[in-house]
């Protein structure tokens, strides 16, 4: 497996930990006391940027893995 490939899947892999810790999620402790959580609300400025991100880089993560085994 050339190194590069898998210097890069660890930064892709960085990426995507850090672009989901910095997604809101809104839940909280309500649900525990029986507090209604499905509110229906949509996804706006950097909320949607960070959601579309975070798919982009979960399929590209998925992409780099199938090309590492395909190659090793």
């Amino acid at each position: 497996m050339p190194t590069y490939l898998a210097i890069g899947q660890m930064l892709v892999a960085v990426a995507l930990i850090s672009v989901i810790l910095l997604q809101v999620h809104g839940g909280g402790l309500g649900g525990i006391f029986g507090q209604p959580d499905s509110v229906y609300r949509t996804r706006r400025g950097v909320e949607k940027t960070l959601f579309r991100l975070t798919i982009a880089l979960a399929v590209f993560f998925v992409i780099l893995a199938m090309v590492i085994v395909s190659v090793s």
